[in-house]
């Protein structure tokens, strides 16, 4: 299908018309919640500087194949088979575009749609002009403007808990999933133990008054704890503690720190500026919201959805969710 074919497509699938500038669009690029307007603004920051790391394509396929296990695909052509007969494809909070560009590639023949609040959008759409079947919005993803049932594929991933109020986004995302063959793919942080929970929840409020360069020092300085704590390569055999929701069992003394009291983010195969870059992105925004399992099996039921698939780990939680 030509890219003709794909921007006439593209405006149907709109309410309003689109204000269509090359393969970008801007829907809404400020937020009246002054909570979503900074996460917003930190994402911009967090993109714009990763933008030009050496280590995002080592990100990049870590997250791909990370992708196929959180949403149950075996492998690129299972997801490859999923998408082959989808009219229209969403990646909702899309970052620098690299999924929404992965999903053009495997489904030629589909509309992609990549929407971010963020100006990573912008970004997006200069990196991946190339894609006929790909266009990127700068817009809410908790306010689409999409038809009702319009979409076969909606992948929200590691972004709605970004967003002002995620019950609300969510129950949107299910809104415009196609009630026939349609599928919502959403990732939710899992809460963690409450010394953890109280902690990050404290320094969110801090951060957010903190200016740029010392959010990027604080999580320079985090990741340099991450990465001595694993260098000691110390374990211990840990007590349950339930009430503090400490699980017990065998730790490695960084991971004991970083699942129960502090994030301090390290992985020496992604790099120092990913690690930098995880930790900016978990302290800096001001919406961050964690979730327990029942709520989300909860949050499904509610908006008319069956589980697909469901997955569940100590980091989070992820599913594809279908009408029923």
């Amino acid at each position: 299908m030509s890219r003709t074919r794909f921007l006439e497509q593209l405006q149907h699938a709109f309410t309003s018309r689109l204000v269509i500038n090359g393969n970008f669009v801007v829907a809404a690029s400020t937020s009246d919640h002054s909570n979503q307007q900074q996460t917003n603004e930190v994402f911009s920051e967090k993109w714009e500087k990763y933008e030009r790391s050496d280590e995002k394509e080592r990100l990049y396929e870590f997250q791909r194949q990370w992708y196929l296990k959180l949403y149950g695909f075996a492998t690129e052509d299972s997801l490859r088979e999923h998408l082959r007969d989808c009219r229209i494809v969403l990646d909702a909070g899309c970052g620098l575009g690299y999924k929404a560009a992965w999903f053009a590639r495997l489904a030629p023949q589909a509309l992609v749609v990549g929407m971010d609040y963020s100006d990573a959008a912008k970004q997006a759409a200069r990196n991946y002009a190339e894609l006929p079947n790909l266009f990127f919005i700068q817009g809410d993803i908790a306010s689409t403007g999409m038809h009702d049932a319009s979409v076969d594929y909606v992948s929200c991933d590691q972004v709605i808990m970004h967003t002002e109020q995620p019950e609300k986004t969510f129950a949107e995302l299910a809104r415009i999933t196609s009630a026939t063959q349609g599928q919502l793919a959403c990732y939710f942080y899992a809460k963690k133990a409450l010394p953890r929970e109280l902690l990050d929840d404290y320094f969110r409020v801090q951060c957010s008054k903190m200016p740029s360069e010392e959010l990027w020092a604080m999580s320079e300085q985090l990741t340099e704890l991450g990465r001595r704590l694993s260098e000691l390569n110390v374990s211990f055999e840990s007590p349950a503690i339930p009430q503090l929701g400490i699980k017990g069992g065998r730790y490695d003394i960084q991971r004991f720190i970083y699942w129960n009291f502090l994030k301090c983010f390290w992985n020496e195969s992604l790099g120092v500026e990913t690690s930098v870059v995880t930790n900016f992105d978990w302290y800096s925004p001001s919406n961050a919201r964690r979730f327990n399992e029942q709520e989300i099996h909860t949050l499904v039921a509610v908006n008319g959805l069956s589980e697909v698939f469901f997955h569940a780990e100590d980091a989070c939680y992820s599913g594809r969710f279908a009408p029923r």
